[in-house]
């Protein structure tokens, strides 16, 4: 009977164990993939998608074409795949769903589509987005949306860059990676809402959309603060994945997460203004990461220079570290009953 004791105890304690070892290997690799989050890389790529030979990026003109192929072939040099459903990497958005009230008539334009599948839970998804259109040129000016949003489109693709380096080192997320670049937010968040209602990955499988939308300056209310970031709707469908988002913080990036524009009553209604809320309405989780705006916004001054590295390299370990916890746990986020 005492052998039996003994032998049950040593079994718990080796289970014991051997969690402790995987929990502490996991809390390695985020840090060490934290490590490898590249400032470089993230001022290189944007100062392409904003250069002025993109010219403003315009849905569905020249300027937006060209970005679209420099995403793509940056996702192509990767080696990470092309969602299927799409034409290499394109998912075309026709002229014909892109028509509102007070909008101009705009030209068949693409959302970008990459992907890594889940090791062990390939068919539930967390899509990574960013809209990479801008407002193009006017008056003879380019209009080169260095934050808005060439800032979210290089945070995405260097996420992107360190889950596949992740996986080539055999740490590759549990569950499926969607990196989406949104096409005609500008004019009506017309790129995501084509993509919900024509999904390339199924909307009941989708875990959570974190959508990036200028994270590359400071705004006047935090002017005399070292790092911050507006959190918005990420307790409005899951508190679990509000709670994941906080301790994470807590535990990795250590920033002061400002959730100013979540009250449901804020005058800017930011909650409906970028490409995460076609994903809420379809009642799946978000967060929207935003820095807030400034005197450049949607101007030609929003440009290269103005961009603060530092402070941007800071906020993408939040949300990399936050995809990362949600693509790796054992179970699936839930929504609030």
């Amino acid at each position: 009977m005492k052998v039996a004791k003994k032998l049950i105890m040593f079994v718990a304690l080796a289970a014991l164990n051997a969690g402790n070892i995987q929990a502490q290997k996991q809390k390695d690799i985020v840090k060490e993939m934290m490590q490898n989050l590249s400032k470089e890389e993230l001022i290189k790529h944007l100062c392409i998608i904003a250069s002025d030979e993109m010219e403003g990026r315009k849905t569905g003109e020249f300027g937006q074409k060209m970005a679209a192929n420099f995403i793509r072939d940056y996702y192509k040099d990767l080696k990470i795949d092309a969602a299927p459903g799409t034409d290499d990497y394109f998912q075309i958005v026709p002229s014909k769903d892109m028509r509102r009230m007070f909008s101009p008539k705009l030209n068949d334009s693409e959302n970008v589509v990459a992907y890594i599948e889940g090791s062990e839970f390939p068919n539930e998804y967390i899509v990574i987005s960013a809209h990479y259109d801008h407002v193009g040129m006017a008056n003879g000016e380019i209009y080169n949306g260095a934050d808005d949003d060439a800032s979210g489109n290089s945070a995405v693709m260097e996420i992107a860059r360190l889950f596949q380096k992740a996986k080539l080192a055999g740490n590759g997320p549990k569950r499926t990676i969607v990196f989406l670049h949104c096409t005609g937010e500008e004019y009506g968040l017309f790129g995501s809402n084509y993509y919900v209602n024509n999904p390339l990955f199924p909307l009941e499988n989708t875990v959570c959309n974190l959508n990036i939308d200028m994270i590359g300056r400071t705004d006047k209310k935090h002017e005399k603060s070292k790092d911050y970031l507006y959190l918005v709707g990420s307790d409005k469908l899951s508190q679990e994945l509000h709670d994941l988002s906080e301790a994470t913080n807590k535990k990795y990036s250590k920033l002061i997460l400002d959730y100013e524009f979540n009250e449901e009553n804020h005058p800017e209604q930011i909650y409906y203004r970028s490409d995460h809320y076609n994903f809420a309405k379809r009642n799946i989780p978000v967060i929207f990461y935003y820095s807030g705006t400034h005197v450049d916004y949607h101007q030609p001054t929003d440009t290269f220079e103005k961009i603060e590295f530092d402070k941007m390299h800071q906020r993408i370990k939040l949300i990399f570290a936050t995809a990362w916890e949600v693509a790796n746990q054992p179970n699936r986020i839930k929504l609030n009953q």
